[in-house]
């Protein structure tokens, strides 16, 4: 199973300044725990450096990102706030029929409720989903 985890990385911050992003490594671990064979796609390793790209590269990085997004079995979506590269990878995916689950207190986001198959307030409900083999389906 390929696993693409979309999540805020400069959210609303004005500047190149990121978010924590430590989120990404507790997700991937939580999924590979359960499920060793799983490819985990992090746009975060994939391009490490990526709040340091001029203009050109940060558009050409937004769309391949999103397009990954919707050639994966499945997206996790972590947004404890507005994200709009999140938002882009979530409705690509939705799009393309990947199922999306988001981890957000935002439940009456539009944007949420509407591409998630499931939506968890926290990383540890999430956990609970993938312990008991929500993902396995």
């Amino acid at each position: 199973m390929r696993v693409f985890i979309a999540g805020i990385m400069q959210g609303s911050l004005q500047g190149p300044d990121m978010v924590a992003q430590d989120y990404r490594e507790q997700i991937a671990e939580l999924i590979t725990t359960r499920i060793p064979d799983t490819e985990i796609w992090d746009p975060n390793q994939i391009h490490p450096n990526g709040v340091d790209y001029g203009r050109d590269k940060a558009k050409q990085t937004l769309i391949e990102m999103a397009e990954l997004a919707a050639n994966a079995d499945c997206v996790v979506a972590y947004v404890p706030e507005a994200s709009m590269g999140t938002a882009l990878e979530m409705w690509m995916a939705h799009q393309a029929g990947v199922p999306v689950y988001t981890i957000s207190p935002m439940t009456e986001n539009w944007v949420v409720f509407t591409l998630s198959r499931g939506v968890f307030p926290t990383i540890e409900a999430f956990g609970e989903f993938v312990n008991s083999g929500g993902l396995d389906r």
